[in-house]
């Protein structure tokens, strides 16, 4: 990218173990002309420096990784599809972006085994939490642009995406969306959702929703409320019966 770009990481304190970067990197088919932004993409919050207000944290290459990607997975969708209407092509997309997708990606490119996280919290699991590898993911390709372009930011997704994308040709659609839609086709109302418990460390909660449709309620846990609600309308589903 241009020199000057407002994006460039912080010098960052201790690099992390430079043959396993190199490794990853090589694995992956990358080659960084600065491999200090793929260790900032590998940096967990936990362990940056407080004093720069964990700027050298991979939170910013996050923030502009998930662009990247959106933008990318946009084009590939247009073109893959091109008798789609949009509503179609935002399922698609928001299938393609969500945290399990991006977590099942990060975990088949084995990213918890280079992700820069404290000694101690290595040992809680920090490194295996689907928020945490989707967001290291996020921030790879964030860093993948900074470093080489679009272009290679672009060949990179489509390579790893190629079976996520190509797994469904119809456009998917969220447990969420599918009991909204079988509530409100049946005119009654909109599902009711209602936060139960959270339980575990403030580093890994669990989180346990309820929903109510149709005078029926079932239970969901997911590592975020967005989950559990997921997961609590796939559970009203498996009690419908035939």
């Amino acid at each position: 990218m241009a020199d000057g770009h407002s994006l460039e990481p912080p010098v960052l304190r201790g690099a992390m173990n430079a043959p396993d970067t190199n490794a990853f990197a090589a694995r992956l088919g990358l080659a960084f002309a600065d491999p200090g932004l793929l260790t900032q993409a590998l940096t967990h919050r936990s362990a940056a420096d407080p004093r720069r207000d964990q700027l050298d944290s991979n939170e910013r290459l996050e923030f502009l990784g998930d662009r990247v990607l959106a933008l990318v997975m946009a084009e590939w969708l247009t073109e893959r599809f091109p008798k789609e209407r949009e509503g179609d092509l935002g399922k698609r997309l928001g299938m393609l972006v969500a945290r399990d997708t991006l977590t099942a990606i990060a975990e088949r490119l084995h990213l918890a085994s280079v992700l820069r996280v404290p000694p101690a919290e290595g040992r809680t699991g920090l490194r295996e939490r689907a928020n945490v590898l989707a967001d290291a993911l996020e921030a790879l390709l964030g860093a993948i642009f900074l470093d080489a372009g679009l272009d290679a930011a672009r060949a990179f997704i489509r390579r790893e995406w190629e079976v996520a994308v190509g797994a469904d040709q119809r456009p998917p659609i969220s447990a969420k969306s599918r009991l909204q839609e079988w509530t409100l086709g049946r005119g009654l109302g909109l599902p009711v959702y209602r936060s139960v418990s959270t339980t575990g460390p403030s580093h890994r909660p669990s989180f346990v929703v309820e929903v109510l449709a149709d005078g029926r309620c079932a239970e969901g846990l997911g590592e975020s409320k967005r989950a559990a609600e997921q997961a609590a309308a796939e559970a009203w589903f498996s009690g419908l019966g035939p």
